[in-house]
């Protein structure tokens, strides 16, 4: 800038301010005080404007920002975690709320927008709500260790159980309300088996299911993930796969988002799961896979 349009921008300045920021003389020109005070702040004022633009940008492109992050207690012990060490190493400007909600509580949330990703199981469809397959894993049966409700039968810790072998056993059950999913699954596979589901409590929590086994009130089915998290006096065992149980014996986890998402941050973690995975090895130990690259299967354990 040259040196009239540069006086006149200070005279603007000073007229604004109500104070004369520079003094001058016919030798020197130099800050009053009311200058010098300006000076590290106008500073800092066209820095936050050139970082503002940056992080703009940033959160447009979804490199920065906030995402809320819906997940059941099961998926925080296994999807979760893998999810966001993922995103710290390609999102690290992004931050995370996290919440753990049941699958019908998320859902609600990615409907009403207080939920901007959901680790859920497959529930009905909501209009406007898209979901994809993120991990697989299988039921196991949870009995209090040590347990006489199999009738003395002895039986290796971990070795494949006949549900036939449940039959009339008080039976510690999902809540139809908030484990849908899990509830109709179990009676599905009690009723391949011939078996009789003798339901004696009902909780919508994994967690709470195993400590009414853990202080021996009956015996009920979870995700083989939560074997280890599970407290101690629970000892499991793999279902018996006769009766078609194997193919039926199947639990998928979700990942759900509203496809109106104005969330940038959103879209960036999808197109990061869509390019490289989360990474896990199915059950069989091979990589799983969908159409999307994004389907995984939970670890045994």
């Amino acid at each position: 800038m040259t040196q009239p349009p540069l006086s006149r921008q200070i005279q603007i300045l000073e007229k604004k301010l109500g104070t004369q920021l520079f003094g001058r003389t016919s030798r020197k020109v130099e800050l009053t005080s009311a200058g010098a005070m300006l000076l590290p702040r106008a500073r800092q004022i066209l820095d936050l404007c050139i970082k503002t633009e940056l992080d703009v940008r940033r959160v447009s492109s979804g490199e920065a920002g906030a995402m809320t992050v819906g997940y059941t207690a099961i998926a925080g012990q296994s999807a979760l975690p893998l999810l966001l060490r993922r995103a710290a190493d390609s999102m690290p400007g992004v931050s995370f709320m996290l919440r753990e909600l049941v699958s019908t509580d998320q859902m609600d949330g990615l409907v009403k927008g207080s939920v901007d990703l959901g680790l859920l199981r497959p529930i009905v469809a909501r209009p406007g709500i898209v979901s994809r397959p993120l991990m697989k894993d299988r039921l196991v049966v949870a009995l209090p260790a040590g347990s006489s409700l199999l009738g003395g039968m002895p039986i290796k810790e971990g070795a494949p159980l006949p549900l036939g072998k449940l039959d009339r056993l008080p039976l510690l059950m999902y809540s139809t309300k908030e484990a849908r999913y899990f509830h109709d699954l179990v009676l599905r596979l009690f009723a391949s088996a011939g078996a009789h589901a003798n339901i004696t409590q009902y909780a919508s929590q994994i967690p709470a299911l195993l400590a009414f086994v853990q202080a021996g009130l009956g015996v009920t089915l979870v995700p083989a993930s939560a074997m280890a998290s599970a407290p101690a006096g629970v000892d499991f065992h793999e279902i018996d796969g006769s009766h078609g149980i194997q193919e039926l014996n199947r639990v998928d986890l979700e990942l759900a988002w509203n496809e109106e998402t104005a969330n940038p941050a959103v879209r960036r973690l999808l197109e990061l799961i869509d390019s490289e995975g989360l990474g896990v090895s199915d059950s069989a130990g091979s990589s799983a896979s969908d159409p999307k690259g994004l389907a995984a299967s939970e670890p045994d354990s």
